[in-house]
This record gives C-alpha cells, structure tokens and sequence, in this order.
C-alpha cells in the first residue's frame, strides 16, 4: 500500500477529528467507538493511532473544533446588523439548532460527560476552553459584562438541553420562545 504525504496525512487527520466532532454531540462521546470515527472518515481504525495518543486525544481535539464552530458563527455576527446578541440568541434557541445536535453547540450536547471527566483531563481542559470562548464570544457580540454573558450561555445550554430532552413538540417550542423572549426582552 502506498504511502501517504504529509499533507493527506493531516488532511486525513482533521477529517477524523471533523467527524468525531459531530458525531460525539449526536451521540455523546462515550457511545462513539475509534473504528466508528475513523470509518465515518473514510478511514481505517488501523492508523488511528498515528494520528492521536488515545481516543480522549480525539475527544478533546473534536470538543476544540466543535466549539471553534460556535465561536467562528458568534465572531460572524459581531458588529452585524442592529443587535447580533439578539440574532445569536435566536439561531441558538432555533428548532433548526435543537433539531441538529451534530452541529451544534457541544456545551448542550456534551456538559455532563464533560463533568464526569477526570479533573485536568485532555477532555475536561478542553471543555473549559471552549466554555471561555463562547463566554468572551458572548461579551462581544454586544458588550455584556462578564457575568451577564456567563448567565446567558448557562440559560441558553440549558434551554437547548431542555428543549432536546423533552418529547413533548409542544413544551419544546416553549422552552425555546420563553428563554428566546427572555434573552432578548430589554427590562425595565
């Protein structure tokens, strides 16, 4: 069998990480094998260990891209339009998001397996990260404080994985207008 460049190699590389990344916020990263990413790559399992030390090296590296998805559409909409914190807010609280966790935000999909993580784990440093880049993402968008920001996202995680758990269509949409109208209403 031929050998590989340097530049496939990594093209292969990032197309595993890119795959593992959806496929651990559709199906949580504990029911997603090696051999299941690599195929879904069009790979092999047999070379996965050339490119990761172990699957939580993937994980993590899959939670890295997965959050610098959101951070890059957060960083899109800065300074767009009249308020692209209320923009975020309701593509964040859309049923097109809820409806498609494997593109997602991996805050939602994947916050309790990352607190079951071994503290300084590959997977847990790698989970705070991307909590810290939403949460300054947060704070661009329209210049909230630090604190408002962080009680947003935790407001918009949890009523994304409220909203997903529930297999009411009806209570689903509610939870997603209410928290939509919260975020989004200016208080007196």
């Amino acid at each position: 069998m031929p050998r590989v460049s340097r530049a496939e190699a990594q093209q292969h590389r990032q197309q595993v990480i890119d795959e593992t990344s959806r496929l651990i916020r559709e199906k949580g990263a504990g029911q997603v094998t090696v051999p299941e990413a690599m195929a879904a790559a069009g790979l092999t399992h047999g070379g996965f260990y050339r490119h990761f030390s172990s699957k939580d090296d993937l994980v993590a590296q899959a939670l890295g891209t997965a959050f610098g998805e959101r951070r890059e559409a957060m960083d899109r909409l800065a300074g767009e339009g009249p308020s692209p914190r209320a923009e975020f807010v309701a593509r964040y609280l859309s049923t097109v998001h809820r409806d498609n966790p494997g593109g997602g935000c991996p805050a939602a999909t994947l916050g309790a397996e990352a607190a079951r993580a071994e503290p300084g784990s590959a997977v847990r440093t790698a989970f705070t990260t991307g909590l810290r880049g939403l949460v300054d993402g947060l704070q661009q968008l329209d210049g909230d404080d630090r604190e408002t920001a962080l009680a947003d996202l935790a407001t918009l995680v949890g009523a994304i994985l409220l909203a997903r758990a529930s297999d009411d269509a009806e209570l689903s949409e509610e939870i997603l207008t209410a928290t939509r109208n919260h975020l989004t209403t200016p208080t007196a």
